[in-house]
Protein backbone atom coordinates (compact mmCIF):
# COMPACT_ATOMS: atom_id res chain seq x y z
CA UNK A 1 0.00 0.00 0.00
CA UNK A 2 2.87 2.36 0.82
CA UNK A 3 4.55 1.76 -2.52
CA UNK A 4 1.30 2.08 -4.47
CA UNK A 5 0.38 5.37 -2.80
CA UNK A 6 3.84 6.84 -3.39
CA UNK A 7 3.78 5.81 -7.04
CA UNK A 8 0.28 7.17 -7.60
CA UNK A 9 1.07 10.48 -5.93
CA UNK A 10 4.29 10.96 -7.88
CA UNK A 11 2.68 9.92 -11.16
CA UNK A 12 -0.14 12.40 -10.57
CA UNK A 13 2.22 15.22 -9.69
CA UNK A 14 4.44 14.47 -12.65
CA UNK A 15 1.59 14.39 -15.13
CA UNK A 16 -0.12 17.49 -13.79
CA UNK A 17 3.20 19.36 -13.77
CA UNK A 18 3.55 18.69 -17.50
CA UNK A 19 -0.02 19.15 -18.63
CA UNK A 20 -2.00 20.20 -15.59
CA UNK A 21 -3.28 23.53 -16.88
CA UNK A 22 -4.68 22.08 -20.05
CA UNK A 23 -6.03 18.98 -18.33
CA UNK A 24 -7.97 21.11 -15.88
CA UNK A 25 -9.72 22.75 -18.78
CA UNK A 26 -10.32 19.42 -20.48
CA UNK A 27 -8.24 20.42 -23.50
CA UNK A 28 -4.95 18.57 -23.10
CA UNK A 29 -4.39 18.55 -26.84
CA UNK A 30 -4.56 22.34 -26.94
CA UNK A 31 -1.82 22.81 -24.34
CA UNK A 32 0.73 25.42 -25.45
CA UNK A 33 3.85 23.86 -26.98
CA UNK A 34 6.11 25.71 -24.55
CA UNK A 35 4.27 24.12 -21.61
CA UNK A 36 4.42 20.64 -23.11
CA UNK A 37 8.17 21.01 -23.57
CA UNK A 38 8.92 22.41 -20.12
CA UNK A 39 11.88 20.55 -18.60
CA UNK A 40 11.47 18.17 -15.71
CA UNK A 41 13.56 19.36 -12.76
CA UNK A 42 14.95 16.98 -10.14
CA UNK A 43 16.14 18.38 -6.83
CA UNK A 44 19.47 16.83 -5.86
CA UNK A 45 21.20 17.65 -2.59
CA UNK A 46 24.80 16.72 -1.94
CA UNK A 47 26.63 15.99 1.29
CA UNK A 48 29.23 18.67 0.48
CA UNK A 49 29.63 22.33 1.29
CA UNK A 50 29.07 24.88 -1.46
CA UNK A 51 32.83 25.55 -1.75
CA UNK A 52 33.94 21.91 -1.79
CA UNK A 53 35.38 20.67 -5.08
CA UNK A 54 32.94 17.78 -4.88
CA UNK A 55 30.02 20.19 -5.24
CA UNK A 56 31.55 21.06 -8.60
CA UNK A 57 31.81 17.34 -9.39
CA UNK A 58 28.08 16.97 -8.70
CA UNK A 59 27.36 19.90 -10.99
CA UNK A 60 29.44 18.23 -13.70
CA UNK A 61 26.99 15.33 -13.53
CA UNK A 62 23.97 17.64 -13.71
CA UNK A 63 25.42 19.45 -16.73
CA UNK A 64 25.89 16.17 -18.59
CA UNK A 65 22.36 14.99 -17.82
CA UNK A 66 20.89 18.22 -19.14
CA UNK A 67 23.01 18.14 -22.29
CA UNK A 68 22.28 14.47 -23.06
CA UNK A 69 18.54 14.96 -22.52
CA UNK A 70 18.42 17.98 -24.82
CA UNK A 71 17.20 20.06 -21.90
CA UNK A 72 14.23 17.81 -21.12
CA UNK A 73 15.71 16.86 -17.73
CA UNK A 74 17.48 19.25 -15.40
CA UNK A 75 19.01 18.68 -11.99
CA UNK A 76 19.00 21.44 -9.41
CA UNK A 77 22.16 20.75 -7.36
CA UNK A 78 22.02 21.96 -3.75
CA UNK A 79 24.78 21.90 -1.10
CA UNK A 80 24.66 20.12 2.24
CA UNK A 81 22.18 21.75 4.61
CA UNK A 82 20.04 23.32 1.90
CA UNK A 83 17.24 20.86 2.70
CA UNK A 84 18.71 18.34 5.16
CA UNK A 85 22.02 17.72 6.91
CA UNK A 86 24.88 15.98 5.10
CA UNK A 87 24.30 12.61 6.79
CA UNK A 88 20.50 12.69 6.21
CA UNK A 89 20.31 12.55 2.42
CA UNK A 90 19.46 8.84 2.28
CA UNK A 91 16.37 9.38 4.44
CA UNK A 92 15.42 12.48 2.46
CA UNK A 93 15.61 10.62 -0.86
CA UNK A 94 13.72 7.64 0.55
CA UNK A 95 10.95 9.91 1.87
CA UNK A 96 10.71 11.95 -1.32
CA UNK A 97 11.82 15.16 0.40
CA UNK A 98 14.45 15.42 -2.36
CA UNK A 99 14.53 13.54 -5.64
CA UNK A 100 18.20 12.62 -5.59
CA UNK A 101 21.43 12.91 -3.64
CA UNK A 102 25.18 12.92 -4.29
CA UNK A 103 26.97 11.40 -1.31
CA UNK A 104 28.87 8.34 -0.07
CA UNK A 105 27.44 5.16 1.41
CA UNK A 106 29.41 5.47 4.65
CA UNK A 107 27.14 8.37 5.61
CA UNK A 108 24.18 6.01 6.19
CA UNK A 109 26.23 3.24 7.77
CA UNK A 110 24.17 3.72 10.94
CA UNK A 111 21.33 1.86 9.21
CA UNK A 112 23.56 -1.11 8.40
CA UNK A 113 27.30 -1.62 8.57
CA UNK A 114 26.95 -3.37 5.21
CA UNK A 115 26.41 0.09 3.69
CA UNK A 116 30.07 0.90 4.24
CA UNK A 117 31.11 -2.00 2.03
CA UNK A 118 30.03 0.10 -0.96
CA UNK A 119 33.00 2.40 -0.52
CA UNK A 120 34.80 2.12 2.80
CA UNK A 121 35.14 -1.61 3.24
CA UNK A 122 38.13 -3.86 3.84
CA UNK A 123 41.00 -3.57 1.36
CA UNK A 124 41.84 -6.94 -0.21
CA UNK A 125 44.41 -5.48 -2.58
CA UNK A 126 42.09 -4.14 -5.28
CA UNK A 127 42.04 -0.48 -6.28
CA UNK A 128 39.03 1.81 -6.22
CA UNK A 129 38.70 1.43 -9.99
CA UNK A 130 38.69 -2.35 -9.61
CA UNK A 131 35.99 -2.19 -6.92
CA UNK A 132 33.87 0.07 -9.10
CA UNK A 133 34.16 -2.77 -11.61
CA UNK A 134 32.82 -5.13 -8.94
CA UNK A 135 29.70 -2.98 -8.61
CA UNK A 136 28.88 -3.11 -12.32
CA UNK A 137 30.46 -6.40 -13.45
CA UNK A 138 30.82 -8.48 -10.29
CA UNK A 139 27.30 -8.48 -8.85
CA UNK A 140 27.69 -5.47 -6.56
CA UNK A 141 24.78 -3.49 -7.98
CA UNK A 142 22.31 -6.30 -7.30
CA UNK A 143 23.69 -6.72 -3.77
CA UNK A 144 23.23 -2.97 -3.22
CA UNK A 145 19.61 -3.26 -4.39
CA UNK A 146 19.07 -6.25 -2.13
CA UNK A 147 20.48 -4.40 0.88
CA UNK A 148 18.66 -1.13 0.34
CA UNK A 149 15.31 -2.27 -1.04
CA UNK A 150 14.81 -5.82 0.27
CA UNK A 151 16.58 -5.80 3.63
CA UNK A 152 16.19 -2.16 4.71
CA UNK A 153 12.95 -1.38 2.85
CA UNK A 154 14.32 1.82 1.32
CA UNK A 155 12.66 3.24 -1.78
CA UNK A 156 15.89 4.23 -3.50
CA UNK A 157 17.88 3.42 -6.61
CA UNK A 158 21.63 3.73 -6.06
CA UNK A 159 24.55 3.89 -8.47
CA UNK A 160 28.27 4.32 -7.86
CA UNK A 161 30.43 6.83 -9.73
CA UNK A 162 33.88 8.45 -9.53
CA UNK A 163 36.38 5.88 -8.17
CA UNK A 164 38.25 7.96 -5.63
CA UNK A 165 41.98 7.85 -5.15
CA UNK A 166 43.03 6.17 -1.90
CA UNK A 167 42.35 8.57 0.92
CA UNK A 168 45.16 10.05 3.02
CA UNK A 169 45.56 8.90 6.60
CA UNK A 170 45.13 12.57 7.25
CA UNK A 171 46.13 15.61 9.26
CA UNK A 172 48.11 15.58 12.50
CA UNK A 173 49.55 18.36 14.64
CA UNK A 174 52.76 16.41 15.22
CA UNK A 175 54.71 13.66 13.53
CA UNK A 176 53.50 10.05 13.84
CA UNK A 177 55.71 7.09 13.01
CA UNK A 178 54.04 4.01 14.48
CA UNK A 179 50.81 2.51 15.79
CA UNK A 180 52.04 3.36 19.27
CA UNK A 181 52.11 7.07 18.34
CA UNK A 182 48.37 7.22 17.53
CA UNK A 183 47.09 5.55 20.70
CA UNK A 184 44.31 7.57 22.30
CA UNK A 185 44.08 10.13 19.50
CA UNK A 186 40.61 11.60 19.00
CA UNK A 187 40.25 11.15 15.26
CA UNK A 188 37.60 11.94 12.63
CA UNK A 189 36.60 9.37 10.01
CA UNK A 190 33.39 7.65 8.86
CA UNK A 191 31.94 4.21 8.17
CA UNK A 192 33.82 1.01 8.84
CA UNK A 193 37.01 3.05 9.06
CA UNK A 194 35.71 4.06 12.49
CA UNK A 195 35.60 0.40 13.59
CA UNK A 196 39.04 -0.16 12.08
CA UNK A 197 40.81 2.73 13.78
CA UNK A 198 39.10 2.20 17.12
CA UNK A 199 40.59 -1.30 17.01
CA UNK A 200 43.97 0.36 16.54
CA UNK A 201 43.54 2.45 19.71
CA UNK A 202 42.05 5.66 18.40
CA UNK A 203 38.88 7.35 19.68
CA UNK A 204 36.73 8.10 16.64
CA UNK A 205 34.19 10.84 15.94
CA UNK A 206 32.10 10.62 12.76
CA UNK A 207 31.60 14.18 11.50
CA UNK A 208 30.55 15.79 8.20
CA UNK A 209 33.29 17.67 6.37
CA UNK A 210 32.00 21.09 7.37
CA UNK A 211 32.33 20.30 11.08
CA UNK A 212 35.91 19.03 11.02
CA UNK A 213 37.96 22.23 11.34
CA UNK A 214 35.74 23.72 14.09
CA UNK A 215 36.02 20.43 16.00
CA UNK A 216 39.80 20.55 15.64
CA UNK A 217 39.90 24.15 16.84
CA UNK A 218 37.82 23.31 19.93
CA UNK A 219 39.93 20.24 20.76
CA UNK A 220 37.04 17.84 20.14
CA UNK A 221 39.41 15.92 17.84
CA UNK A 222 43.22 15.74 17.66
CA UNK A 223 43.56 14.53 14.06
CA UNK A 224 41.36 13.84 11.08
CA UNK A 225 40.95 12.72 7.49
CA UNK A 226 38.38 13.78 4.94
CA UNK A 227 39.36 12.64 1.47
CA UNK A 228 41.78 14.55 -0.76
CA UNK A 229 44.06 17.62 -0.99
CA UNK A 230 41.47 19.83 -2.71
CA UNK A 231 38.58 19.21 -0.30
CA UNK A 232 40.99 19.46 2.63
CA UNK A 233 42.32 22.80 1.38
CA UNK A 234 38.77 24.04 0.66
CA UNK A 235 37.71 23.77 4.30
CA UNK A 236 41.01 24.97 5.76
CA UNK A 237 42.70 21.81 7.02
CA UNK A 238 46.07 23.52 6.63
CA UNK A 239 45.06 26.14 9.20
CA UNK A 240 44.72 23.63 12.05
CA UNK A 241 47.45 21.04 11.29
CA UNK A 242 50.68 20.96 9.31
CA UNK A 243 51.52 17.24 9.01
CA UNK A 244 49.70 15.55 6.13
CA UNK A 245 50.04 11.77 5.69
CA UNK A 246 49.16 10.33 2.28
CA UNK A 247 48.29 6.67 1.60
CA UNK A 248 46.19 4.55 3.90
CA UNK A 249 44.13 1.36 3.96
CA UNK A 250 41.26 2.81 5.98
CA UNK A 251 39.39 4.11 2.89
CA UNK A 252 41.34 3.01 -0.14
CA UNK A 253 38.52 2.11 -2.56
CA UNK A 254 35.58 4.51 -2.22
CA UNK A 255 33.20 5.85 -4.88
CA UNK A 256 30.56 8.56 -5.09
CA UNK A 257 27.03 7.35 -4.41
CA UNK A 258 24.20 8.67 -6.59
CA UNK A 259 20.81 8.17 -4.95
CA UNK A 260 17.42 8.52 -6.62
CA UNK A 261 13.95 8.17 -5.17
CA UNK A 262 12.76 4.89 -6.68
CA UNK A 263 9.30 6.16 -7.65
CA UNK A 264 10.65 9.33 -9.21
CA UNK A 265 13.19 7.28 -11.15
CA UNK A 266 10.73 4.62 -12.31
CA UNK A 267 8.21 7.27 -13.38
CA UNK A 268 10.65 8.73 -15.91
CA UNK A 269 10.63 7.80 -19.57
CA UNK A 270 13.09 4.96 -20.30
CA UNK A 271 15.49 7.22 -22.18
CA UNK A 272 15.66 9.65 -19.25
CA UNK A 273 16.30 6.78 -16.85
CA UNK A 274 19.14 5.71 -19.14
CA UNK A 275 20.55 9.24 -19.17
CA UNK A 276 20.55 9.39 -15.36
CA UNK A 277 22.27 6.01 -15.24
CA UNK A 278 24.88 6.50 -17.93
CA UNK A 279 25.46 10.07 -16.86
CA UNK A 280 26.97 8.56 -13.72
CA UNK A 281 29.47 6.68 -15.89
CA UNK A 282 30.25 9.83 -17.89
CA UNK A 283 30.76 11.90 -14.76
CA UNK A 284 33.11 9.25 -13.34
CA UNK A 285 35.50 9.83 -16.24
CA UNK A 286 35.14 13.61 -16.03
CA UNK A 287 35.56 13.64 -12.25
CA UNK A 288 38.67 11.46 -12.44
CA UNK A 289 40.33 13.76 -14.94
CA UNK A 290 39.45 16.88 -12.96
CA UNK A 291 40.56 15.27 -9.69
CA UNK A 292 43.97 14.46 -11.16
CA UNK A 293 44.51 18.11 -12.01
CA UNK A 294 42.93 19.71 -8.96
CA UNK A 295 44.28 17.32 -6.32
CA UNK A 296 47.81 17.56 -7.73
CA UNK A 297 47.72 21.36 -7.93
CA UNK A 298 46.33 21.70 -4.43
CA UNK A 299 48.81 19.25 -2.93
CA UNK A 300 51.60 21.36 -4.42
CA UNK A 301 49.99 24.51 -2.98
CA UNK A 302 49.73 22.93 0.46
CA UNK A 303 53.45 22.18 0.39
CA UNK A 304 54.73 25.37 -1.22
CA UNK A 305 52.33 28.03 0.06
CA UNK A 306 50.74 26.71 3.24
CA UNK A 307 53.84 25.22 4.87
CA UNK A 308 52.42 21.71 5.11
CA UNK A 309 54.80 18.77 5.47
CA UNK A 310 53.61 15.94 3.21
CA UNK A 311 54.66 12.38 4.03
CA UNK A 312 53.62 8.84 3.21
CA UNK A 313 51.98 6.99 6.08
CA UNK A 314 54.62 4.91 7.91
CA UNK A 315 54.76 1.21 7.10
CA UNK A 316 54.09 0.26 10.72
CA UNK A 317 50.70 2.01 10.60
CA UNK A 318 49.82 0.55 7.20
CA UNK A 319 50.63 -2.96 8.44
CA UNK A 320 48.59 -2.27 11.56
CA UNK A 321 45.60 -1.30 9.42
CA UNK A 322 45.74 -4.53 7.42
CA UNK A 323 45.92 -6.57 10.62
CA UNK A 324 43.04 -4.57 12.10
CA UNK A 325 40.86 -5.37 9.07
CA UNK A 326 41.52 -9.07 9.68
CA UNK A 327 40.67 -8.60 13.36
CA UNK A 328 37.29 -6.91 12.90
CA UNK A 329 35.96 -8.92 9.94
CA UNK A 330 34.93 -12.15 11.78
CA UNK A 331 32.44 -10.39 14.06
CA UNK A 332 31.09 -8.25 11.22
CA UNK A 333 30.58 -11.36 9.10
CA UNK A 334 28.16 -12.73 11.68
CA UNK A 335 25.61 -10.57 9.87
CA UNK A 336 24.43 -12.65 6.90
CA UNK A 337 24.02 -9.73 4.50
CA UNK A 338 27.43 -8.31 5.39
CA UNK A 339 29.05 -11.71 4.80
CA UNK A 340 27.28 -12.16 1.48
CA UNK A 341 28.59 -8.81 0.21
CA UNK A 342 32.11 -9.11 1.57
CA UNK A 343 32.49 -12.67 0.25
CA UNK A 344 31.58 -11.36 -3.21
CA UNK A 345 34.11 -8.55 -2.89
CA UNK A 346 36.84 -10.88 -1.64
CA UNK A 347 36.36 -13.26 -4.58
CA UNK A 348 36.37 -10.38 -7.05
CA UNK A 349 39.50 -8.82 -5.53
CA UNK A 350 41.37 -12.13 -5.52
CA UNK A 351 40.74 -12.54 -9.24
CA UNK A 352 40.87 -8.96 -10.54
CA UNK A 353 43.60 -7.52 -8.32
CA UNK A 354 45.87 -10.40 -9.33
CA UNK A 355 45.71 -9.20 -12.91
CA UNK A 356 45.84 -5.54 -11.91
CA UNK A 357 48.93 -5.94 -9.72
CA UNK A 358 50.77 -8.44 -11.89
CA UNK A 359 50.23 -6.34 -14.99
CA UNK A 360 51.12 -2.93 -13.55
CA UNK A 361 54.72 -1.82 -14.02
CA UNK A 362 56.52 -0.03 -11.21
CA UNK A 363 55.48 3.52 -12.04
CA UNK A 364 57.48 4.81 -9.10
CA UNK A 365 60.69 3.46 -10.65
CA UNK A 366 60.03 5.39 -13.87
CA UNK A 367 59.03 8.54 -11.99
CA UNK A 368 62.20 8.45 -9.91
CA UNK A 369 64.29 8.03 -13.08
CA UNK A 370 62.88 11.14 -14.74
CA UNK A 371 62.25 13.24 -11.61
CA UNK A 372 65.00 12.09 -9.24
CA UNK A 373 64.55 12.82 -5.57
CA UNK A 374 60.97 14.09 -5.70
CA UNK A 375 59.49 10.97 -4.10
CA UNK A 376 61.75 11.40 -1.07
CA UNK A 377 59.13 13.34 0.83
Amino acid sequence: MKSESKFSRRSFLRKTAIGGGAAAAGTALAAPAVLAQAPMVLKMQTSWGANNVWQEFAQDYADRVEAMSGGRLKIDVLPAGAVVAAFQVMDAVNDGVIDAAHSVSAYWYGKSKSASLFGTGPVFGASSQAMLGWFYEGGGEELYRELTQDELGLDVVGLLGFPMFAQPFGWFKGEVNSVADIQGFKYRTVGLAADLLQTMGMSVAQLPGGEIVPAMERGVIDAFEFNNPSSDRDFGAQDVAKNYYLSSYHQAAEQFEFLFNRFTYEDLEPDLQAILRYGVEASATANTSKAMRRYSDDLQWLQDEAGVTVRRTPQDILQGQIEAWSEILPSLEEDAMFKKIVDSQRAWAEKVAFYELMNAPDYGLAYEHFFPGKLSL
